[in-house]
């Protein structure tokens, strides 16, 4: 589809729009959710399935995104998408349960999750060939800023406001958003209008095994993973469905997911590098500011502003990445990126009790040129040699799969650093005895001080034991989060070699074949 100068960037906020509210709203809950609770009457765990509903409805349709597109129309169905996650939205402000609510977030769920992958398919199509990383840098920005300023806005709009308006403020940038569609948008002519008989039971079991897998995700550490016979099933039925999933779509002629354009090299390697790029980046944007919030003790709000400088280093790199992905190439970007990636997360890994958010300056920035430069070549090589035909089915499964592994880095990130601050706490226990001088000091001077400022003896003592409690509890997180920082620093370092299996070139145009010898 070829759109003229004029029209071009047109297109681009047409489909910006849409994605940056869908990329949103994955976040913009978090923060809301304590106050949400009182007022839907939900108990801590049920509170949760807010956020679960939408990611779970995003990662069941997102496959199917292509299948419904040339089914309906790809412009026709993201129109409807659109006007779902709208309904979506008002009826999350008005839900006055948790069934009302959890319903209304699958709607938008629903709608929300076509959003971001046709949008990018849409891009691609609308710039040229030695335009295409400035179409991913666009799209990047959408993508990944969402998720970062999502906590910021929430909680602004909760404080100031009332948590209604996390779902209100969508309201009209959806308006906004259908009228342009109709006037800007247009199916490209390769588009194959697929009729007959539907994959009914392949879309079954993508939605089973989807929906077992993220749910046991977004659950495993609350119910203590495979200690639970709840999350033991959904593991089963989960591996059982995917299994039986794939063997069936790649056995039909005419499959609700096209699975077989993964085998494309570049389309390949670079949906499994967006894996660990998702892990790190939801993994990041999960402990960074529970650290913020647990060991320095800032509030939800201001967790999220100390959060903004990556969040801006991402907004400068992504256009300025988008700009040398032509005279650099994949190889080079996506190298720089995981080396600074690694090296941030190394510096985050040497964190202290007393560390501040100005001493988290220098590792976020670093961070966020790391993510832009990661996320912009990295969509931009994985797609080049896609045929267009299958653009569509490509955007929805390399979004679902880094949608996916972002789920997996995030259980994962919780699961370590509970383990990490057991672990930790036993050693820093292991070395407070009656006899040990310097545990005997801390206690008689804390104790003096209490005793000093008025209080007796005993409840001193007592106070002091809780003080001593509470600094060991806080030095066993800070070296749990230590050593989960690490980690990620070693998978991005571990990623190295994947990138040669990257290749660059020109896009292709309607017809021609890609590697994969569709």
């Amino acid at each position: 589809m070829k759109v003229d100068l004029h029209r071009k960037w047109l297109v681009t906020l047409t489909v910006m729009l849409s994605t940056v509210m869908a990329s949103l709203d994955g976040s913009i809950v978090n923060v809301a959710m304590p106050v949400m609770r009182g007022s839907l009457g939900a108990s801590t765990s049920e509170i949760t399935w807010i956020a679960t509903a939408y990611m779970l409805a995003n990662v069941v349709i997102m496959p199917a995104i292509a299948f419904l597109g040339s089914r309906f129309g790809r412009c026709r169905y993201f129109f409807w998408s659109v006007v779902l996650f709208g309904m979506g939205s008002a009826l999350c402000g008005l839900a006055w349960d948790m069934p009302t609510m959890i319903f209304s977030r699958v709607l938008q769920g629903i709608g929300g999750g076509a959003l971001i992958p046709v949008s990018q398919a849409i891009l691609r199509e609308t710039f040229p060939a030695e335009e295409q990383g400035k179409a991913m840098g666009i799209y990047g920005m959408g993508v990944v800023l969402g998720p970062a300023l999502g906590p910021t806005l929430g909680g602004w709009l909760t404080d100031h406001f009332s948590w209604p308006w996390i779902f209100y403020i969508n309201v009209p940038f959806v308006l906004l958003n259908l009228f342009l569609i109709p006037v800007f948008l247009q199916d490209p002519p390769y588009l194959e209008r697929t009729r007959g008989k539907i994959d009914a039971f392949g879309l079954a079991l993508m939605a089973v095994g989807l929906s077992c897998l993220q749910i046991m995700l977004e659950k495993g550490q609350e119910n203590d993973w495979f200690q639970s016979s709840f999350i033991l099933k959904l593991a089963l039925v989960s591996v059982f469905a995917l299994a039986l999933f794939v063997w069936w779509e790649l056995k039909i002629d005419r499959p609700a997911v096209r699975l077989r354009v993964l085998r494309n090299v570049p389309l390949a390697t670079g949906t499994t590098l967006g894996a660990f790029f998702g892990m790190g980046l939801f993994g990041c944007l999960f402990l960074l500011p529970l650290f913020i919030q647990q060991v320095r003790g800032y509030s939800a709000m201001d967790a999220g502003l100390a959060m903004l400088p990556r969040s801006l280093a991402m907004a400068v790199s992504m256009p300025f990445a988008g700009r040398i992905y032509n005279r650099a190439g994949p190889r080079k970007m996506i190298t720089s990126g995981l080396v600074m990636a690694a090296f941030s997360f190394f510096l985050l890994g040497r964190l202290a009790p007393q560390t501040s958010v100005w001493n988290l300056f220098l590792p976020q920035v670093v961070q966020g040129i790391a993510f832009g430069l990661i996320f912009v070549s990295l969509s931009t090589a994985s797609l080049m040699t896609v045929d267009r035909r299958d653009m569509t089915a490509a955007t929805g499964l390399y979004n679902l799969v880094r949608i996916i592994f972002g789920s997996v880095g995030i259980a994962a990130a919780a699961t370590l650093l509970n383990r990490y601050t057991v672990t930790a706490r036993v050693g820093l226990v292991r070395n407070i005895t009656a006899v040990s001088d310097t545990a005997s000091s801390w206690l008689e001077g804390v104790k003096s001080s209490l005793v000093a400022s008025g209080m007796d003896p005993v409840s001193a003592g007592t106070r002091a034991l809780a003080l001593l409690d509470a600094a060991l509890n806080r030095q066993a997180a800070v070296m749990a989060y230590n050593r989960v920082f690490l980690d990620v620093a070693l998978l991005f370092a571990a990623c190295l070699p994947l990138v040669f299996l990257l290749r660059g070139g020109r896009p292709l145009e309607a017809g021609e074949k890609g590697i994969a010898g569709e």
